[in-house]
């Protein structure tokens, strides 16, 4: 069986202005390209009520680190009461959207992701033995790595949103 052990939850909240499909853009092509995640979409849902949208989608990420360990990462989105919004930006007029952004990441790091040693009881006592004795450093190095990965997009996406926000 995987092993799969959580290393990071977290998410950010946004309340202003931004464009949504540059946002949207910006989250996937930066998962894509900086981390090299295989990322998709597993969900994408759209109310309107009016002029005002909500929208959540949700995306779901990973990775084959090594034969032995491959990242996961799981992505919400909740966009409330986004509107579109007429702003002026240096003397021209531009329309955007505003309002309420959450996103919520979590990391998985899985061990034994292809079941290799789960053929046996030996087999699975080796395994511990494995983890606990011989690569307790590398176990540790990938989740930091994971969980670096993971603040760093959720940094990027406040700072993107923050700037948008303001230009």
């Amino acid at each position: 069986m995987v092993e799969k052990e959580k290393v990071f939850s977290s998410k950010i909240k946004y309340s202003g202005l931004f464009t949504f499909s540059d946002f949207y853009r910006f989250c996937y092509e930066w998962l894509d390209q900086q981390t090299d995640l295989d990322v998709a979409e597993d969900q994408y849902a759209e109310k309107i009520k009016g002029d005002v949208k909500e929208i959540e989608f949700k995306w779901s990420g990973s990775r084959k680190v090594t034969d032995y360990f491959k990242f996961s990462v799981k992505v919400d989105f909740r966009i409330i009461g986004m509107k579109e919004v007429e702003v002026t930006k240096q003397g021209i007029k531009t329309k955007m959207n505003q309002g309420n952004v959450e996103v919520k990441m979590s990391g998985t790091l899985e061990r034994d992701y292809q079941g290799k040693f789960e053929d046996n009881a030996f087999q699975k006592f080796l395994r511990a033995i494995y983890e606990k004795w011989v690569i307790p450093s590398r176990i540790s190095e990938y989740e930091d790595k994971l969980v670096g990965d993971c603040d760093e997009f959720l940094a990027q996406v406040k700072s993107y949103l923050d700037l948008e926000g303001k230009k």
